[in-house]
């Protein structure tokens, strides 16, 4: 088993205090967005026997475990986050895997260099995703029905903004909600600066269900991808509670400390709230033009008392165990990798001792037991 030295990524977005806190440590007073844990080349965690990629790559079948490699390839097929949003994240969505291997392919064909701002497909991989609140945590997810939507439009009281109300009326669900983000993706830059201003300054004065559109507004004065995320359901999950977030379902988190799940890839395609490249033909080519529930999961109990976030993808599974004062230790043991993180208490996993913000990586079929008073985090693979 191995305890891990993870990198905190400074993206702009990013809480000021929120990684500092959980961890104990003094804030930087430097944006601290995501702490990875993981094998991923860009910040791979850190251990006494080297960079955990390189670990990895040296004997995949050891670490890994033969089923894992089987089924994903000798790579450790998740990312595992702490994600700490003090101001909202780019709307966005992922390709489903059909869609990003074909993307990638095309890119590569067409010479598009890798680290090219206007670059889509980083690689071939889909990237569903889970996140788990450590605090309450607002986001976006997914579609609001047509005539919800047109009705949030329509109480804004914009002028300019009818011609989308009486779209999201008239249409059939999949052609009102494709119609209407075109529409405002591709409005004339100027006109559409005019309505998002104004859009923000009624969803201020009016507050309520218009607040967490009003808080997006004031970072992103005069972005479409404003007006965007009033089409999308507002989501606030309480700590313990998770959203996952599938193919096609356009997306933003607002606010909010959480642990965040994702299959190993970099595949992005973003709709607005960003100075980033948005390539609009292929966004709609990838968005699943459909009302959904946000879906909030609660984790299932088990006998054992692993309590599992229940998600349709094998490339990662999250749960976690709440240990009390005096209980039993937990066998962990499998035949698949595992990254534990504690995010509560004092924990130790095998010969391991946790705080907050610390995590371990346990080889396949390695020897783990997790004891102690404190809350852990377990992440490993369906295989």
């Amino acid at each position: 088993m191995d305890r891990l030295t993870n990198t905190v990524r400074p993206y702009a977005w990013g809480s000021t205090t929120a990684i500092a806190e959980l961890l104990g440590v003094e804030p930087t007073g430097e944006p601290q967005a995501e702490m990875w844990m993981g094998a991923h080349p860009g910040a791979p965690s850190r251990t006494e026997r080297g960079p955990l990629n390189e670990v990895i790559d040296e004997d995949p079948a050891r670490e890994l475990g033969p089923r894992a490699v089987a089924k994903f390839g000798p790579r450790l097929p998740f990312l595992l986050k702490i994600l700490a949003a003090g101001a909202p994240l780019s709307l966005q969505v992922h390709p489903n895997l059909e869609e990003a291997k074909e993307g990638y392919e095309d890119e590569e064909r067409r010479g598009v260099p890798v680290d090219a701002p206007h670059r889509n497909y980083k690689d071939a991989n889909h990237k569903p995703e889970l996140i788990c609140a450590l605090t309450p945590f607002d986001g976006l997810c997914g579609f609001r029905a047509p005539d919800e939507a047109a009705e949030l439009l329509a109480g804004l009281g914009v002028d300019s903004l009818k011609p989308y109300v009486d779209l999201l009326h008239a249409k059939p669900e999949e052609a009102a909600l494709r119609e209407v983000l075109t529409a405002v993706l591709t409005a004339d830059p100027d006109d559409m600066a005019k309505t998002v201003a104004e859009a923000a300054a009624a969803a201020e004065r009016l507050g309520g269900a218009y607040a967490p559109y009003a808080a997006v507004a004031r970072h992103y004065p005069g972005d479409p991808g404003v007006i965007a995320a009033l089409l999308l359901n507002h989501v606030r999950l309480q700590p313990g509670e998770a959203m996952f977030l599938g193919a096609g379902v356009p997306h933003a988190y607002i606010e909010g400390l959480g642990v965040e799940i994702m299959a190993n890839s970099d595949n992005v395609l973003r709709c607005g709230l960003t100075p980033k490249h948005v390539d609009v033909p292929e966004l709609l080519r990838v968005v699943r033009f459909e009302a959904t529930d946000p879906g909030v999961l609660r984790p299932e109990a088990s006998p054992d008392g692993e309590e599992v976030y229940e998600t349709p993808i094998d490339e990662f599974r999250l749960s976690r165990f709440v240990l009390s004062e005096g209980g039993a230790a937990h066998d962990l043991t499998t035949e698949t990798p595992q990254i534990l993180l504690c995010t509560a208490g004092a924990v130790r996993a095998g010969d391991v001792a946790l705080t907050p913000g610390q995590s371990a990586f346990v080889p396949a079929g390695e020897k783990a037991e997790v004891s102690g008073t404190g809350t852990v985090f377990r992440a490993t693979v369906v295989a």
